[in-house]
């Protein structure tokens, strides 16, 4: 959970005589100080980021007067950095997914966000507050299936043994364990036909059994859409957002949530452990859950929002319906990063020997 550390301890100044280099070098650490105030370093995902400088940076920076520097690299990449830079990267927020964010806690990466310095937190969804985060989820992703509306019908779509149907072999895609549709796949397949979402032997024995009729284990959004659009495959497991332009696009494509084993990954804001500007970390952190922000992000970025006060646009409710209201209520959960941070290498390498080797 969020916790508020205990205070800091205020110092206390006495009043006497000051040499005149000391007063200079004074005043000279102060301006650093003051500039260092003014700006923070945010560490963003490498796609989007320019609807998102629209969507949130520049109205933070127009409130509050703090510039906003943006660096931007994928998960694995940016977690790699802060390990190398060991609590000294000169990164104040991280946006990440979850399983990245739980393994960078790991290893002390993080620091606890302060709930007392961000009030937005008493607006957002408890599931953005779960136990096991060090800062919380700024926005969700949702599991299910993108399909041709000419080749299935969203009843057909939304049973998992789709992927089984020897009709359609030959004209499917599944993540790769790599990506983050791949792990929620897994848990939601784990909970249909084993014991729950962390069955991995039943999940992979199920995989590995459909892995002859599918097309593609895919590892990124690009590769899905030119698939389904180039007529490839009828149907791929798949993150809600991936179909957002392709519905907007009047074509004959959908999205579904399966009937059975719903579950989404979040995205959470994050403080570096040894940030330079926690204040203003904790201020942006604020501003990012406000219904203001989270109304822009999900009108520019597509990002679905946590704060159950922002306004849905659309082009979202287009693909998800009443969902994004309330994702839980609709049968979506998360995962515990305490079971997957532990097995993540096991499950990955099995992944590879049991299900796409052949």
């Amino acid at each position: 959970m969020l916790r508020t550390p205990k205070a800091r301890r205020t110092a206390v100044i006495t009043t006497g005589l000051v040499a005149t280099s000391l007063l200079a070098a004074g005043c000279s650490a102060a301006g650093d100080d003051a500039a260092a105030e003014d700006t923070i370093v945010v560490s963003t995902f490498p796609f989007g980021v320019e609807e998102f400088q629209e969507a949130v940076i520049d109205p933070f920076t127009e409130k509050t007067g703090i510039e906003v520097e943006v660096e931007t690299g994928s998960n694995a990449d940016r977690l790699s950095q802060l390990e190398v830079a060991a609590g000294d990267s000169g990164i104040d927020v991280m946006l990440i997914s979850d399983y990245y964010a739980a393994l960078g806690q790991e290893s002390d990466l993080f620091q606890e966000v302060d709930a007392a310095k961000v009030p937005s937190l008493d607006q957002v969804a408890d599931f953005a507050l779960e136990e096991g985060y060090a800062g919380p989820a700024y926005s969700y992703q949702l599991n299910g299936t993108l399909y041709s509306t000419e080749a299935l019908s969203a009843d057909e779509a939304a049973e998992w043994d789709l992927y089984g149907d020897a009709a359609h072999a030959g004209s499917l895609a599944l993540p790769d364990i790599s990506v983050t549709a791949g792990q929620l796949m897994i848990s939601g397949v784990g909970e249909t036909y084993g014991d729950g979402p962390y069955d991995i032997d039943t999940a992979l024995g199920t995989l590995g059994g459909w892995a002859p009729g599918i097309l593609q284990f895919y590892s990124s959004s690009t590769e899905v859409t030119n698939l389904l659009t180039q007529g490839e495959i009828v149907a791929a497991d798949s993150l809600s957002g991936f179909a957002t332009d392709l519905v907007a696009s009047g074509e004959p494509y959908a999205w579904t949530p399966p009937a059975t084993g719903r579950y989404m990954a979040t995205n959470r804001a994050m403080i570096p452990a040894g940030a330079p500007n926690a204040d203003g970390a904790h201020q942006f952190i604020d501003y990012l859950l406000s219904a203001e922000a989270q109304t822009k992000s999900a009108e520019l970025v597509g990002d679905l929002p946590v704060n159950p006060e922002a306004t849905v646009p659309d082009s979202i409710t287009a693909v998800v319906g009443d969902i994004a209201a309330d994702p839980v209520a609709a049968g979506y959960a998360t995962l515990d990063p305490a079971e997957l941070v532990p097995t993540r290498t096991d499950w990955v390498d099995r992944f590879a020997r049991e299900v796409t080797a052949g």
